[in-house]
């Protein structure tokens, strides 16, 4: 199995009004006492953990381009120390084109990052001015570019399915976004979250239907540019596909340092659900499965099912609604054998629902047209 450490900077210089990660907005950061206390973390679950290897090791957020390179490449070297690096290791930070200064993104290279994540969420002034961001258009296009020049694995995120949005503002948008020539793409739909900013002003998502047609839409545009989906919202040149958010879908173990930050460790058989600061809470094996089954049917490859049972001791066929199931199989949304199970391409639009379907028993109203 995969495993990985996720570092959780929460910091930002602003609060994007649809966000419910866990974030401050705050601008004296003590960065050289935090990385401190990260370290002792890492050492800790380390000692949790033994000496497995790291295949991915992700700075997510808030905003980790905040951090100076010279801490960025503390936590490297700490994690190198404590647990060694696997062949090919991916270690990718989520910057913001707002933070971009000199140098920062060949500094940050130079720190041991190898792949750089660019949170653009839209090339239309009117619509970053919507969802909170502090920068503009062009200055995403020359941050964009630097982060393709620099480094030679990168990804960018871009948010649709806006309130008022339509297909041909959309693809126009999309077509753009993808003539910059990032490696992966990861494309999320508005959701309006319970205790965001968008939530306490009544803001509406786009209607389902709209909704739909966007995410068809989007698809088949990212695959005349050479871009593959092997997730509900990613999608990735060949070779380019995020290992570290793959270690999380596929239900393998990671740390996770950082205030906000969660992480799932196996120790002697028992999973372990971990958060800040250093509280472990040992996950049922029927907890574990029905993470494994949130989880894993977002990837287009799906479900394998000795994998399920490896990481959580009980068969996949045993844990979900075999009626349901079968009829989902029925009604093409999913497609399943006795290696794996994943949900088609028609599926997808009703994600959410199938997963309830087959861990709540709960009834899914199901389109066969």
């Amino acid at each position: 199995m995969s495993f990985g450490v996720y570092i959780h900077w929460p910091f930002c210089r602003s609060k994007c009004p649809y966000c419910d990660f866990f974030s401050k907005v705050k601008s004296d950061v003590p960065q050289d006492m935090l990385i401190d206390k990260y370290v002792d973390d890492l050492a800790y679950y380390a000692a949790k953990t033994k000496r497995r290897k790291v295949s991915s090791l992700f700075f997510g957020g808030g905003t980790p381009s905040l951090l100076t390179p010279k801490n960025v490449e503390r936590v490297i070297d700490a994690v190198d120390k404590f647990w060694g690096f696997g062949d090919n290791v991916e270690i990718s930070l989520e910057a913001n084109p707002n933070t971009n200064k000199p140098n920062l993104f060949e500094d940050l290279r130079k720190a041991g990052i190898n792949r750089l994540s660019l949170g653009v969420q839209s090339l239309n002034d009117e619509s970053l001015k919507f969802l909170g961001r502090t920068h503009s258009v062009e200055d995403a296009l020359l941050v964009a570019e630097k982060v393709v020049r620099v480094f030679d694995n990168h990804s960018a995120d871009m948010m649709y399915a806006l309130p008022n949005q339509n297909k041909e503002m959309w693809q126009k948008e999309l077509m753009q976004f993808c003539s910059l020539g990032f490696r992966h793409l990861s494309l999320y739909q508005l959701m309006i979250e319970e205790g965001t900013v968008f939530a306490k002003k009544g803001v509406q998502a786009l209607n389902d239907d709209a909704a739909v047609a966007l995410y068809t839409m989007t698809g088949e545009v990212l695959a005349e540019y050479g871009y593959k989906q092997y997730e509900v919202s990613n999608y990735a040149k060949d070779g380019f596909e995020c290992r570290h958010n793959k270690l999380y879908w596929q239900g393998d173990d990671y740390v996770g340092v950082g205030q906000g930050a969660h992480g799932r460790i196996s120790v002697d058989g028992q999973v372990w659900a971990v958060e800040h600061c250093r509280k472990m809470e040992a996950l049922t094996k029927e907890e574990r499965a029905e993470e494994l089954v949130l989880m894993g049917l977002r990837l287009v490859e799906g479900i394998n099912k000795k994998h399920f049972e490896d990481c959580c001791g009980l068969r996949f066929d045993d844990f979900v609604s075999k009626e349901k199931k079968q009829e989902l199989e029925q009604s093409g949304l999913i497609q399943d054998t006795d290696i794996k199970v994943k949900v088609t391409k028609k599926g997808f639009v009703l994600l959410n629902k199938i997963i309830e379907s087959l861990v709540c028993y709960s009834p899914i109203s199901i389109n066969n047209n």
